[in-house]
């Protein structure tokens, strides 16, 4: 057994590695518009997933998953909304790394898993402790100072953030194999994304049919770096403890953080720093609480 939870915390550290590296992917491609890396990052991530599903022999299964959430209309709906959220949440990132916002980007994962934490109160009814309460105002604190630091509302973040954790949300209602699931979430973007990029290239905007060799090569692999990280995820968090796999997602942040500054010489003031510490305390308060919280009811599981 614990060889199983050893196996799966390098794996879903593993799945957090390649997303903290991410923006160094994309920015090998910021010469390309953004949208059209979105279209193609869902066609390719539609076409290896499906071809995964293929060579595992599952797709009598994934007929299955899609008859069965047909009969179900809101899970259907629901599976509908999310990969439009999750769609939405690839072009933010792919738009803010080329635009030069990795910091920004690295904030909005930060925010993410607190965001998260308040959505599960207001629609699954969770309950918080007075220290994980604490950490959310910490973690709001330090966002207030970024905001008025910036004069505005850092909406690259928020927007990654919101996204991502209503994306969570939907996902954590919904019983679907992760790889299938990603298969079908590609699939019901596939027609927008199809026709767009039919409209790029009838109006000469492609640069997939127009470029050099490395360019195309990296436009298909766009599939395989949407896939790869949320496969070996969802493999890994089956044999860890839930409160594991959410203290180990930040090295994706603090990795887009370092990127962002120490490679590509992004902005990273006082009263950056300053916004990121509360944050920072806020989710070690959150995270040691959880677990905490969790040994308390295995000891008391186990006097029972």
């Amino acid at each position: 057994m614990q060889t199983e939870e050893k196996q799966g915390i390098i794996i879903v550290a593993a799945a957090y590695v390649l997303w903290g590296f991410m923006p160094i992917f994309w920015k090998m491609l910021s010469h390309v518009s953004s949208d059209e890396i979105l279209a193609g990052r869902v066609i390719w991530s539609f076409v290896f997933t499906l071809l995964l599903v293929v060579i595992g022999r599952n797709y009598k299964q994934l007929v299955m998953d899609i008859q069965e959430l047909w009969k179900d209309q809101k899970a259907f709906w629901s599976l509908v909304l999310a990969s439009y959220l999750i769609t939405g949440n690839w072009f933010i990132f792919i738009f803010a790394v080329n635009a030069g916002y990795i910091v920004q980007t690295s904030l909005g994962y930060y925010i993410n898993p607190l965001l998260s934490v308040v959505l599960g109160i207001v629609f699954l009814k969770e309950k918080l402790s007075r220290a994980q309460v604490l950490s959310v105002i910490i973690a709001a604190i330090g966002v207030l100072i970024l905001s008025i630091s910036y004069g505005q509302v850092p909406w690259i973040s928020f927007s990654l953030a919101i996204s991502f954790a209503f994306y969570g949300l939907i996902k954590k209602t919904l019983k679907v194999d992760a790889l299938r699931g990603l298969t079908i979430e590609t699939f019901f973007v596939l027609p927008v994304a199809l026709i767009y990029f039919a409209y790029l290239v009838a109006t000469e905007k492609a640069v997939f049919f127009s470029t050099d060799f490395m360019t195309v090569v990296l436009l298909l692999f766009t599939g395989v770096a949407t896939a790869v990280p949320l496969i070996l995820f969802a493999k890994g968090t089956k044999s860890i403890p839930l409160y594991l796999s959410g203290f180990i997602q930040y090295i994706a942040p603090t990795l887009m953080l370092l990127v962002g500054v120490f490679i590509y010489k992004e902005q990273f003031s006082k009263i950056e720093f300053l916004s990121f510490s509360f944050i920072w305390c806020a989710l070690i308060l959150f995270t040691v609480s959880k677990i905490i919280e969790v040994r308390k009811r295995k000891q008391h599981v186990g006097k029972v």
